[in-house]
């Protein structure tokens, strides 16, 4: 890839990239894109000028900072709608950052329906609108993409390579280093600002609601399935005792998924492959990976945006996708009320919010008790949702629990989320 990415640096046809949200994951990838060769970031869409602008200075190389402006900066907007509508502003890939979801899923249909590649630095959307993307972007002869650095796109990469190595996938798993399911933004503010991330954002982190969303993008691009109602994840000082902690016997042949909490590595992910053939068992112990049949493999680390541009490279050059949800929605994260919820209060957030966390379950069990996916929380065009009962704390919340405003985008929800479970 580096070599094709060279070729086109000396030809002086770089991938073309447009960045949308320039947020803390938004700065890093201008940065990284800056310092890759075979790319030029030419365009960066944000509501806050002040961030895009800081955006444009990071992909700036070091001389050419403290310039009001240099040669090959890329246009700075505050609409991402307006940016398409641009014909004088040619690109090829667009990166998706934010984390909305309405909004997001707009800019994402409208950059396919015009004929270019969408990477996915936003599970949020991935996962709310990631069929209809994918059925989209198929539709137009282009590629959607969740991004590579992001677990669920270190897990897939994993996930090919140890398939290929002939071993059945028993579990994909997560390594989250703290987990409070009742956490909320405002009590995260230093947190948050330490991090340098938005306090909703942060709090999505903090309650495992980004981590559900995850392993459900992963669930739905495999065909791997939730453990259980939220996944188990045992405590483990090393991810070495998921060998341990797991009864795998138990599985079904398709896998798992699921975490370990608090274990070292930090921020890295694991995959548990099956092999019982004698002669490569042989193999196996030679390499010091147990006397099996369940093998561990790990990765100490994921890289967010430092990788993004692999995702961008295998769109552009190869038309790749790094992860799709080719099963559609097998699984979804479901909204939970993290306190006592009154009749009347309204969900000004849903992923991230005050009012509840998400926890991932199959849609076949979870549409059994009409469970509402936590993404249709979330406000769009100012329009609210609002809990038309109490709810106690730590329950689920149902679609009629909720009333839900009328809006295109979430009658386009509905009616995705309800044709992918029709043909189930």
């Amino acid at each position: 890839m580096l070599r094709a990415l060279r070729q086109l640096e000396s030809e002086g046809k770089p991938i073309r990239v447009a960045l949308v949200g320039a947020g803390a994951m938004g700065v890093g990838i201008a940065w990284q894109i800056g310092r890759t060769p075979g790319m030029r970031l030419v365009a960066i869409a944000d509501i806050d000028p002040t961030a895009a602008h800081r955006a444009a200075q990071a992909y700036r190389p070091p001389a050419h900072r403290s310039q009001p402006s240099a040669p090959g900066d890329p246009l700075v907007i505050d609409d991402a709608l307006s940016l398409l509508a641009q014909e004088a502003v040619g690109f090829d890939v667009l990166v998706e950052a934010t984390n909305t979801i309405g909004f997001a899923a707009e800019v994402c249909l409208e950059a396919i329906k015009r004929g270019v590649h969408v990477v996915l630095m936003n599970a949020e959307v991935d996962l709310a609108f990631g069929p209809l993307l994918l059925s989209e972007a198929q539709r137009h002869g282009v590629v959607v993409t969740s991004d590579a650095g992001d677990q669920h796109g270190v897990l897939m990469r994993m996930i090919e390579e140890i398939e290929s190595w002939a071993f059945r996938i028993v579990m994909a798993g997560n390594i989250k280093g703290y987990l409070d399911r009742h956490a909320t933004a405002q009590g995260l503010l230093e947190e948050a600002r330490i991090r340098n991330l938005n306090p909703v954002q942060c709090c999505a982190y903090t309650d495992g609601t980004k981590l559900n969303i995850e392993m459900a993008l992963v669930a739905n691009g495999t065909g791997l399935l939730p453990s259980a109602r939220g996944m188990i994840g045992p405590a483990a000082r090393r991810v070495e005792e998921v060998l341990e902690l797991f009864d795998f016997d138990q599985y079904p042949e398709t896998g798992v998924v699921d975490y370990i909490l608090g274990a070292e590595p930090g921020g890295g992910v694991f995959v548990v492959g099956h092999c019982d053939d004698p002669l490569q068992q042989q193999y196996l112990k030679y390499y010091k990976l147990g006397a099996g049949p369940y093998y561990l493999f790990y990765r100490p680390y994921h890289l967010c945006h430092l990788e993004t541009t692999r995702a961008i490279a295998l769109a552009a050059l190869y038309s790749r996708p790094v992860l799709q949800p080719t099963h559609a929605f097998t699984a979804d994260v479901y909204a939970f009320a993290k306190r006592e919820i009154l009749p009347g209060e309204v969900a000004a957030h849903g992923i991230g919010g005050d009012h509840a966390y998400g926890l991932v379950d199959r849609c076949t069990v979870a549409d059994q008790e009409n469970m509402l996916p936590i993404a249709l929380l979330e406000a769009h065009l100012g329009k609210v949702p609002r809990f038309r009962r109490a709810i106690p704390r730590d329950q689920p919340i149902r679609f009629e629990d909720v009333e839900l405003p009328a809006s295109p985008l979430f009658e386009l929800y509905t009616k995705t989320w309800q044709s992918t479970r029709s043909n189930r």
